[in-house]
């Protein structure tokens, strides 16, 4: 007791340790001791749920420590208490006053504690309150208005103090756990998109004829149509985008395949159709892109949505991406994903029984269903989607489509199709010195159009027969121009020509600019630069290909979309690529390579002719040698080349891992399942076209027997189940062509796995399906291999490459003795990787093995995704442990390959190592820095960085931290959660 006559109340700290309260600042600390107002300084009256108004975070604490030890206001400043103490303070008044005061007393008591209407508490702190209502209540029965002994009195009110006090120390746990509260205006804007979305989604679940349109924006809320203008620069949709989104089979959420010229504004009909699952049905989505560049693209596109509307964006591309992916309580995901890794994140959630959270599969480019390999895997993704799930609506979507109805067929979808181009399109082909105007009507199918104006002197006319250089100047610098060239040297050698005959004038164009951008790629190269591109970046021009590094690619592409360069010439790969505009289009032969275009190649690349907003027309030049005009005719009047199933590729190398994985997932236990499974694949459909020398059925049980001999399945009267190894196969992803051969180096690699380096395990993950793309430079490869240590020379003697055996290579030496091809090249790849880990520099390395810079990067990006794959493959094979530590770390530096400093950086999508570099240096060395950044700011600080890119790299490290702390605060509540199965009295008893 103080000198008032009031008990002084003390809390005793129980944890063994003595917290930071600098460090451990939560919602939990006093208000004061953070800074900035409160709630509590703007009420009139104190309410106990104002010590929770400015929680955001959650932190919990273990049993062993005071959870309160930092929170000091209960004895400082706690208005509940002194009205404790008030409410006591009458309790001894009214033990001296006789009886007739005792009511009074009790009722005082009651109004002290509930003054306030606590119309805004928690759930936990109602039913606080109910237990003192309650209390108050019984104990007026009880007492029936006698009156009380002091001493029992005293007793009961010092048990009541301490009860209090531990329910609210209870009470204010709950409220820890529980979500922040918000701002009224916060509240008022989630209520009324909450309310939209809620209208929305009653009008897809009553869809009428009548119904135009399914709420304030194509389902979706108000917001969402702000945030395409606000990000997008979209205001309205073009016409045929709205007649898509309200046809039936899209409201009923029935499969569509919808098909139009490139540029025609295909994805954003797609997007549209993703938000509306995410939001309205409250449903994970799966987007599917061919190239890793293209999901980065669409990561960041997609993040700043994300933020302001609550779900979350995931990457699934090279070594990122986790299986089965996060299950998120309270966000929804659309997992961006390539190829291989959709099929990898489908399988994983039919093994974990989640597909019905997958609502909607896009697939982008769905012309790829008959390119090879890749073809397959699409086929099999889709295939188990339709088979798993009746819920999940699939849209496929392409610029290029030729038999529709077996397309149709297969994903039981409609089609919509229009030709529809923003910018019209003209083609045109160019013999000789003639240019024809493409006319379908025609009987040759080529109109006279014009002749070619352009003087050429004698020199001019050797170097330039095709006359590329006066088709590119009708057109640059005042438009943009792209030149397709058949092969990736040929690039370099048009880009130069063109430099040599363009007037000064060019030098003069944005020439600070063109200046920066040397200096990016300069950084990006450590202080080497292309010397092509030094000599032609400065006229506005320059050349993209596969040799370059991915560095390289993206400021070119930025540089070429910002109108910094005017013109590239470049391979097919760039058609079906990101997005790159321009006035005018040359094709430089119709041969890729050696092989002559196809029709669907053809469309990509012309179609990149006409920019919406910019142009009023494209056109596309054909150049054309005499002897072509015939197959050229066909090229550009002839329909479109049927798509056809690729699972009996390769000596039927897609159906076996097809079988394979169905087995694997439990999907199909009998060769009738898998039958009864295969009648909804593609390859169904086209049977009597593919399967015409074997039946459908005969390939099914000769692959069943191929996999029994491979000692993937096991095969019984009654069912077909999967080995370990064909488990590890179907789960890492592996090539069945390889699955042995690894299982065999892995389990060798056990017996003396050299570890005082990374040189083995680089080795073990070198991808086989590279070997065949390099040939060993020998003397390189000697020289190299003299630089290893003797532990690395006998590892490398160990797998089957001696020294004796390069020595010889090197002095062009006939060898006799037997070795295997395959492992020498796999380990002349392995000490390119090496080399490249250990300094990091991959001009230098590309110098000493005399290899393209594009190359080695597209090794390294492989190899970390073979990484990747071989570790899930150790994960199933417990004989293969030790692996699956030392692959995670390798996994992680071949992803990135630089110093650690930056790897946090670079984890953003679309992050570069120049990019990275230039961020560190500025200060911003982390994820958080990142995400917390003014992207205003940002783009002013950061050299040849617009305000456009630094907004999406903010959002995109948003977007990931936010991942990443969701998928905690999902794990955290995942454990304090009561489990479904706790024990109770009931069942103690029964045991």
């Amino acid at each position: 007791m103080n000198a008032s006559g009031r008990q002084d109340l003390q809390i005793k700290r129980v944890s063994s340790r003595k917290r930071s309260r600098e460090d451990r600042r939560t919602h939990l600390t006093p208000v004061r001791k953070r800074g900035g107002a409160t709630c509590l300084q703007k009420c009139k009256g104190w309410r106990l749920s104002s010590i929770m108004a400015e929680g955001r975070a959650v932190e919990y604490c273990s049993d062993s420590e005071d959870l309160f030890g930092d929170y000091d206001s209960i004895l400082e400043d706690s208005s509940l208490l002194a009205r404790l103490d008030a409410a006591e303070h009458n309790e001894r008044r009214r033990d001296d006053q006789p009886d007739f005061t005792a009511l009074r007393a009790r009722q005082t008591r009651e109004d002290v504690l509930t003054d306030e209407p606590f119309e805004d508490l928690p759930t936990s702190q109602h039913r606080f309150q109910e237990q003192v209502d309650g209390a108050a209540k019984r104990s007026r029965l009880q007492d029936g208005g006698k009156t009380s002994t002091p001493l029992r009195d005293a007793e009961d009110r010092s048990r009541a103090r301490r009860s209090v006090t531990e329910e609210m120390k209870r009470t204010m746990l709950c409220n820890a756990a529980a979500p922040s509260s918000m701002s009224r205006s916060v509240g008022l804007k989630e209520a009324v998109v909450s309310e939209e979305i809620s209208v929305a989604m009653q009008a897809m679940e009553e869809v009428c004829a009548e119904t135009t349109d399914l709420g304030p924006f194509y389902g979706l809320p108000t917001r969402v149509k702000e945030l395409m203008f606000t990000l997008r620069g979209i205001e309205d949709l073009y016409d045929w985008q709205d007649t898509c989104l309200n046809l039936d089979c899209v409201r009923q959420r029935r499969n569509l395949i919808y098909s139009l010229p490139t540029s025609g504004g295909k994805t954003l009909v797609a997007e549209i159709l993703v938000l509306r699952e995410l939001l309205c049905r409250r449903k994970d989505c799966l987007f599917i892109l061919p190239y890793i560049s293209l999901v980065q693209e669409k990561v960041r596109g997609l993040a700043s949505f994300g933020l302001e509307l609550d779900f979350m964006v995931e990457e699934y591309a090279g070594s990122k991406g986790r299986f089965p992916p996060v299950r998120r309580r309270n966000n929804r995901s659309v997992y961006v994903a390539t190829i291989e890794k959709a099929h990898s994140l489908v399988n994983s959630l039919i093994e974990t029984g989640r597909m019905d959270d997958l609502g909607l599969v896009v697939v982008d480019e769905l012309h790829m269903l008959g390119d090879g390999s890749r073809g397959a895997i699409i086929e099999m993704t889709l295939a188990k989607v339709l088979y798993t799930t009746k819920s999940t609506q699939i849209i496929g979507m392409s610029a290029t489509l030729g038999n529709i109805k077996d397309l149709q067929t297969f994903l039981r979808a409609e089609n919509y199709t229009n030709d529809f181009r923003p910018v019209q399109l003209k083609e045109y082909v160019k013999l000789n010195d003639t240019i024809y105007e493409v006319d379908p009507k025609e009987e040759e199918c080529f109109k006279f159009s014009r002749l070619l104006n352009f003087k050429y002197s004698s020199s001019m006319q050797k170097v330039d027969p095709d006359h590329i250089i006066a088709l590119v100047t009708e057109v640059i610098p005042a438009h943009s121009c792209l030149v397709f060239c058949p092969t990736k040297k040929n690039c370099e050698n048009v880009v130069g020509m063109i430099c040599k005959y363009l007037k000064e004038e060019f030098l003069h164009l944005r020439k600070e600019e063109k200046a920066v951008l040397l200096r990016e790629l300069k950084a990006s190269g450590k202080g080497s630069v292309c010397p092509v591109l030094r000599r032609t970046v400065p006229y506005g021009l320059a050349y993209h290909h596969s040799g370059l590094t991915s560095e390289e690619r993206k400021l070119v592409e930025e540089a070429y979309s910002n109108g910094v360069l005017c013109l590239l010439t470049c391979t097919s790969t760039l058609a079906a690529g990101i997005n790159l505009p321009a006035r005018r289009v040359i094709l430089r032969s119709p041969f890729v390579a050696s092989d002559f275009l196809k029709r669907s190649q053809y469309k990509q690349m012309v179609g990149r002719a006409g920019r919406a907003g910019i142009d009023a027309a494209g056109e596309s030049v054909l150049i054309l040698q005499d002897k072509d005009r015939r197959m050229a005719k066909t090229l550009v009047c002839a329909p479109m080349e049927n798509c056809y199933s690729n699972l009996m590729r390769d000596d039927g190398k897609g159906l076996l891992s097809l079988i394979l994985s169905l087995i694997g997932l439990n999907i199909t236990s009998t060769v009738d399942r898998v039958r009864d499974f295969l009648c909804g694949t593609l390859l169904s459909v086209q049977q009597k076209h593919l399967c015409a020398e074997t039946s459908l059925m005969e390939a099914v049980q000769q692959s069943v027997d191929l996999l029994k001999d491979k000692d993937l399945i096991t095969v019984t009267a009654q069912s077909l189940q999967v080995t370990t190894l064909g488990r590890a196969t179907f789960k890492g992803s592996v090539d069945l062509t390889y699955s042995d051969i690894l299982y065999k180096d892995l389990s060798k690699g056990l017996e003396g796995l050299l570890l005082n380096s990374c040189l083995h395990l680089v080795y073990l993950v070198t991808p086989y399906d590279m070997i065949t793309q390099c040939r060993p430079d020998w003397m390189v490869f000697f020289r190299q291999f003299t630089l290893l240590t003797a532990a690395e020379q006998k590892m490398s003697a160990a797998v089957g490459v001696p020294e004796s055996f390069i020595a010889r290579k090197a002095a062009g030496q006939t060898v006799r003795k037997t070795v295997n091809m395959e492992v020498v090249g796999r380990m002349y790849l392995a000490l390119v990787l090496y080399s490249l880990l250990k300094e990091t520099n991959l001009w230098s390395v590309a110098d000493r093995f005399q290899l393209s810079r594009g190359f080695i990067q597209s090794l390294l990006s492989s190899s970390s995704a073979f990484c990747s794959c071989v570790l899930h493959f150790t994960e199933e094979l417990e004989e293969l442990w030790p692996f699956r530590a030392l692959l995670t770390e390798l996994t992680r530096r071949l992803s990135y390959c630089v110093t650690s400093e930056l790897i946090p950086l670079m984890e953003v999508s679309g992050v570069m190592e120049s990019r990275a570099k230039q961020l560190y240096n500025a200060g911003y060395r982390t994820l958080t820095h990142l995400a917390n950044a003014d992207p205003s700011v940002l783009s002013h600080t950061i050299e040849n960085l617009f305000k456009k890119q630094a907004n999406q790299i903010v959002a995109s490290a948003k977007m990931l931290l936010s991942e990443r702390a969701s998928a905690l605060q999902d794990e955290v509540d995942e454990l304090l959660m009561k489990p479904s199965d706790q024990p109770t009295a009931e069942t103690r008893r029964l045991v």
